[in-house]
């Protein structure tokens, strides 16, 4: 039975006569057998198959849905929970929306059968647990917004079924810590949000960090809470060694149920309680199990058939383990050193050497190549011992990796390279860049548009201020962009044009306050723009993009980006807010035009012209009379006290006039003058003469 609520899953084959009874009318039920339901009221159904039941004041979902449902509209209305086999009846359905209702229980099996199912929108809601077993099935899930609720644990198996995912937000929640290998299912997954989560950061977040390494998808900008040692540090840029577990910090991954045990194994509570005793002997195990409980105390595995023990992080997450049993195993010898390598000590390892002296770690590697270097310890060698001959192909200009960076095939990685600007020669067949967490402050198309094959560019957490117009002309395989937590305050109209593969477009965590209209025009593929954290400013310059997002796409903007100003616009969201509710009353403030207008508030000095400039920047012309980057600085004409004997007078537009002290005369008044022109000596006496007259020198016999 479905219902009524008191016979809700009880078998029909198991009820007697009595307790099917009816309270009430029964014409409406007996019509769900003779005719397809008909459109629930309020709601409003159109022919292609949306039922469209967006803020109606429901409190509950509607009892009856059209069969042929293909799209399920319930957003913004006080729904409180979502019962079992809610949508049971419409098997056909691609698309749900529950945003922005009271949702606090739903049921494990509320969207159980729903194997078409490819948006399942649940943002805005009170959810506080996900039940076991909720998503499963759902394998054609493209996006799953969960953003915004009060989610506290996430189980491991939650999103076991959704290989299509590509889009999953689980921002702004209360989640503390994540099981390892919640997401190893998630093989399509392209854009991840964990961002305000108050993250836990000891030992059982160890494997998260690698995960997010490994596969840079996570665009909101995830951070520590706990320990103190590690608050507001991302999680992405900290190293697997600073997840450490200290007493009372290890985090449990369990949501209140019994931790996990391994099929094959045996699993008991230790003596004195003192976590879980996982006994998996005989098991013919070539492996150690993954799925070991968080409070595993003793791991025994005699008599399997394990033949290495991985360095793969799997103890580090076990904080409680004292004890290990692998009696009567293959396990091979552990080579902890590079000794016994046969290594070519040519300049492709040159790097190497500094490296192991940078963390002072002595491993005994020796070089067996070329004769001259046999034999000498790789640590001992300099930089210019390291040599290619012209059979080494890695010298060539194709396989120069930039200094800082760490070059893969066709991936460079230079993050957090303490970078001022990008590296030069990067090489041209690159598909992945990663530049994060560096002090970039600038990004042109002289640095990058010989780059044609790249994919994917990561650029976040940087000091970029302004993407200008054609920034990434040429760069037509762009797949993923990602330009968050940077200092961006402008996107010119034209800086992504010629984008049209691009899929995903990450601009988090900026202070852009509007977007060009246009600006997007180019991004056909567009599947995810992150705009969130943004203080946008939503009047009708912003209603194109009010509009885009909700016809771009299933959801391109995952419901995360909020107005910021005017007033009442403050703390809506662009995707849920009316578009005609982005009007325009006065004109936006001066600080918010002059983002991207830096000219608009005149900041040329003393009637100077201000020109924009490339990059977002400005010059200024200066007026007669004026000089300095804004013209701030009056020309001094008598700087320097060019009057060598007089006073200096400053006449218009920089001149200047010198009057002379008495005795002086000239332009500078640098000559002084000549008394004995006109003097009266006699007698042939010399005339000398001084500042202001001269005296005679009389000769012999004279006076």
């Amino acid at each position: 039975c479905q219902a009524p609520a008191t016979l809700r899953g009880a078998l029909l084959t198991e009820l007697e006569a009595h307790e099917l009874t009816c309270n009430g009318p029964t014409t409406s039920i007996i019509a769900e057998c003779s005719a397809e339901p008909r459109c629930p009221p309020p709601c409003r159904c159109s022919p292609d198959g949306t039922v469209d039941c967006r803020e109606k004041l429901l409190t509950e979902l509607p009892s009856t849905i059209p069969h042929r449902a293909t799209e399920i509209r319930l957003e913004q209305n006080e729904i409180t929970e979502v019962g079992a086999g809610a949508f049971s009846s419409v098997k056909r359905v691609a698309r749900i929306d529950l945003s922005n209702n009271k949702i606090v229980k739903l049921a494990a099996d509320a969207f159980n059968g729903l194997t078409h199912l490819t948006s399942l929108v649940l943002y805005g809601n009170k959810i506080k647990d996900l039940p076991s077993g909720i998503f499963h099935g759902l394998t054609s899930l493209q996006l799953l917004l969960l953003n915004s609720n009060e989610i506290s644990c996430v189980r491991k198996d939650t999103f076991r079924d959704l290989q299509s995912l590509k889009l999953l937000s689980l921002y702004d929640n209360n989640i503390r810590s994540i099981p390892n290998g919640t997401f190893d299912s998630l093989s399509g997954i392209q854009t991840l949000h964990l961002g305000r989560n108050p993250f836990a950061c000891d030992c059982s977040l160890r494997w998260l960090a690698a995960y997010l390494r490994k596969n840079p998808i996570e665009t909101s900008g995830a951070k520590c809470d706990t320990p103190k040692r590690m608050n507001r540090k991302r999680i992405d840029a900290l190293r697997e060694e600073n997840f450490k577990c200290k007493p009372g910090e290890e985090t449990a991954e369990s949501c209140g149920d019994e931790p996990p045990c391994p099929e094959v194994c045996a699993c008991s509570r230790a003596a004195q309680g003192r976590g879980v005793r996982v006994a998996c002997a005989r098991a013919a195990l070539a492996d150690l199990p993954r799925d070991l409980p968080l409070t595993t105390h003793a791991l025994i595995m005699p008599d399997n058939n394990l033949g290495q023990i991985k360095s793969d992080g799997l103890f580090g997450r076990l904080p409680d383990l004292t004890k290990l049993d692998f009696r009567n195993n293959v396990i091979n010898p552990f080579c902890r050193s590079l000794s016994g390598n046969p290594l070519h000590c040519t300049c492709h390892i040159s790097w190497v050497s500094g490296w192991l002296r940078a963390r002072r770690l002595a491993t005994g590697a020796t070089c067996a190549h070329p004769p001259p270097l046999r034999g000498a310890e790789l640590q001992h060698l300099e930089l210019a011992d390291f040599k290619c001959t012209p059979e080494d192909s890695g010298c060539l200009p194709a396989e120069y990796c930039p200094a800082g960076c760490a070059c893969a095939g066709t991936v460079v990685r230079c993050a957090r390279a303490r970078l001022a600007a990008l590296p030069p020669r990067l090489p041209p067949h690159t598909t992945e860049l990663y530049l994060e967490s560096n002090e970039i402050t600038s990004i042109s198309s002289e640095q990058i548009r010989h780059l044609t094959q790249l994919t994917r560019l990561d650029i976040s957490n940087n000091k970029i201020s302004v993407l200008s117009n054609n920034t990434f002309e040429g760069l037509t395989k762009l797949s993923t962009l990602i330009v968050s937590y940077n200092r961006l305050r402008c996107v010119q109209r034209d800086a992504l044009k010629g984008l049209t593969q691009l899929r995903v477009l990450s601009l988090h965590g900026n202070n852009i306050s509007m977007l060009a209209d246009g600006v997007f025009r180019d991004l056909e593929s567009i599947s995810h723009v992150a705009l969130g954290s943004n203080p946008l400013y939503c009047d009708c310059s912003a209603r194109w993009l009010s509009e885009w997002v909700k016809v771009a796409g299933e959801y391109v903007e995952a419901g995360i980006a909020r107005c910021a100003d005017p007033p009442p616009m403050r703390d809506k969201l662009v995707l849920s807010t009316s578009s005609s509710a982005f009007v325009c009353k006065d004109e936006p403030p001066a600080d918010v035009i002059a983002k991207c207008d830096r000219c608009y508030r005149n900041p040329c000095l003393h009637g100077g012209a201000c020109a924009a400039s490339a990059g977002g920047g400005y010059t200024c012309a200066c007026a007669r009379g004026f000089h300095g980057d804004t013209c701030q600085h009056q020309i001094d004409a008598c700087y320097g006290s060019p009057c060598a004997h007089g006073a200096c007078q400053l006449l218009e537009e920089g001149r200047f006039h010198c009057s002379c002290h008495a005795g002086y005369t000239g332009v500078r008044c640098e000559v002084n003058i000549d008394d004995c022109l006109a003097h009266r000596c006699q007698n042939n006496a010399t005339c000398v003469d001084h500042l202001e007259g001269y005296t005679c020198k009389c000769a012999p016999g004279f006076m």
